[in-house]
């Protein structure tokens, strides 16, 4: 079965908790396309040009442990303005989309560029003060020097760039399920996106 599941939001809205569940649930193969900007992202700060970084980016560049820092997650967000990177990486998105026994992607450009044909579209949100406790939290829990309002500063200045970026700007997909996860929990969540996937599936 070839089955797409597109998921996108914003920085720590609960996308990426919502799709590795989703991805076990059904038994799809799980793509967190953020890993591949952030993989870029580091690359650029340990010296490559963002454009030579894409273009030669290999699967086991996802696996450092280094790309959840908030200076590659930042790193990210600018290169993933340029054009040329996102391009760079849209085959290898596509690709894995369309694999055998189905796939769940996320990111913020899913259901209305990299798979506008996606069986299910998810839109999942959150208010950026919602969102920067929830990062605040998860960088305290691993140790790093921050505070809450540097976090929803970043949280804000990231989605600046990603809305308002002129390629793919963040935004839901005209036929996408909104979800807002401000004040649901985790299995909230998870269950109301299993609804709305469980719906389009071939044998509900």
């Amino acid at each position: 079965m070839i089955f797409t599941i597109a998921i996108d939001g914003p920085a720590a809205a609960g996308k990426g908790t919502i799709s590795k569940a989703v991805a076990a649930h059904f038994g799809f193969a799980h793509l967190d396309t953020g890993l591949l900007y952030r993989a870029v992202g580091a690359k650029t700060l340990q010296g490559t040009p963002a454009i030579a970084a894409a273009r030669a980016l290999q699967a086991s560049d996802l696996e450092t442990d280094n790309l959840r820092t908030p200076d590659v997650a930042q790193a990210a967000s600018k290169v993933a303005v340029i054009p040329e990177v996102r391009s760079a990486l849209v085959d290898f998105q596509r690709a894995f989309a369309r694999r055998l026994g189905g796939a769940v992607l996320d990111g913020r450009d899913i259901g209305t560029v990299i798979c506008p044909e996606a069986e299910v579209k998810l839109f999942v949100t959150a208010s950026a003060e919602v969102r920067a406790k929830r990062r605040f939290l998860e960088l305290i829990g691993k140790g790093h020097d921050t505070t809450q309002a540097e976090v929803l500063a970043d949280v804000k200045a990231r989605d600046d760039r990603d809305m308002n970026r002129a390629e793919a700007p963040l935004k839901p997909a005209d036929d996408a399920v909104l979800l807002d996860t401000s004040t649901l929990s985790i299995d909230e969540a998870l269950q109301a996106a299993l609804g709305a996937i469980a719906e389009k599936l071939p044998d509900a």
